[in-house]
């Protein structure tokens, strides 16, 4: 696939340059020559010496040894090939200008010929300049060229480079979140286990349909807003199941969520992290999710009351440092988030500007 692609952008380039030198060689024989079957030698020598010229200068000269800042061997190079094709051209001047015939009719109607010698005549200085400053005209034309041509291709490379590596960054963080959501759902299965509920069946629907989304659905860069707040739902839904006091956990979603996009799995460690410190070690929970839909925006707040765990200092705000950097690479300076404790209350707030892309 990449093989193919280079050799159909250089053939394309090819082309292109093709047309472009073919341009200039037809304008150069309407404004310079009657018709293009009288063309001395000059004139292909002129022509080739060019284009020999730009490309010595495009593809090797500047590449290897100007944009490495070998200055002086740059300009000896220049140097010596710019002499050489004034030479070359000088040893094929025009050869009808040096024996030049010039017939005039005088008023006597006496025909004379007069015979113009080149040959003994030397050429003005000036004029012998002229190939000079049309060989440094050329060779500015390739370097501006192939300065640009590299600039342009290092700065696609850089941008490339930093879309593969948020791109892997990503990949890390998504699969650490897996992993955490999973081992938080478990615990919730392991407790209704353990006293025998008779609601385990369900909670373990409730998983199988959260593990589905998580297979068949976040292999996307974003998904359904709607789907992923319905995810979070059936989240808090499994919680429920295992918890004694659920009195206190509320949710409450306002605007419309069609046509609304969000990158997948990107709340749910907000949520786990209530639950988590939000219950105490009686099963009571204080857990309350206000989120609101205006226009392009997410505003998603939650708060949970601070019980008594003892701090897990290995895995403590990996959740949370997951998330954040998640944000910073997906929405950069369309998100704010906050995080406050107050009265042994956690409070978090974001707001989102949803990118508003279609999967």
């Amino acid at each position: 696939m990449k093989t193919a692609y280079l050799k159909s952008s250089l053939i394309r380039s090819i082309f292109i340059h093709s047309l472009i030198w073919c341009f200039f060689i037809l304008a150069s024989l309407l404004q310079f020559y009657q018709s293009p079957f009288i063309l001395g030698i000059d004139f292909y020598i002129q022509w080739v010496t060019t284009i020999l010229l730009f490309y010595i200068n495009y593809i090797y000269l500047v590449p290897k040894l100007l944009l490495q800042k070998n200055y002086l061997t740059y300009f000896l190079f220049l140097l010596g090939i710019i002499v050489l094709f004034v030479s070359i051209r000088s040893y094929y001047f025009p050869p009808e200008f040096k024996n030049l015939h010039i017939k005039t009719d005088t008023a006597s109607a006496i025909k004379r010929e007069v015979i113009i010698d080149f040959n003994k005549r030397p050429m003005p200085f000036l004029p012998k300049l002229i190939p000079v400053f049309f060989y440094l005209l050329i060779t500015a034309i390739s370097i501006t060229i192939k300065t640009l041509s590299e600039y342009y291709k290092n700065q696609k490379n850089r941008l490339i480079g930093e879309t593969q590596k948020k791109t892997t960054e990503l990949i890390y963080l998504r699969k650490q979140t897996n992993p955490h959501f999973l081992f938080n759902s478990l615990n919730s299965l392991y407790s209704l286990a353990y006293k025998k509920s008779d609601l385990l069946p369900d909670a373990i629907v409730t998983l199988s349909e959260l593990m589905r989304y998580m297979l068949y659905e976040t292999d996307h860069d974003v998904v359904s807003l709607e789907k992923e707040l319905k995810y979070i739902s059936n989240y808090i839904e499994l919680q429920k199941l295992r918890l004694n006091d659920i009195e206190n956990i509320k949710i409450n979603i306002h605007g419309d969520t069609k046509d609304k996009f969000i990158e997948p799995l990107l709340l749910i460690v907000f949520v786990e992290n209530a639950f988590k410190y939000g219950t105490d070690y009686k099963g009571s929970t204080w857990v309350k999710i206000l989120i609101e839909i205006r226009d392009n925006q997410l505003d998603f707040c939650i708060e949970n009351k601070i019980g008594n765990h003892p701090k897990d200092e290995e895995n403590s705000g990996i959740g949370i440092k997951n998330i954040e950097s998640r944000l910073e690479l997906l929405y950069p300076n369309s998100h704010e988030l906050n995080i406050t404790t107050e009265d042994e209350k956690y409070k978090l707030h974001l707001i989102l500007k949803l990118d508003g892309i279609k999967i």
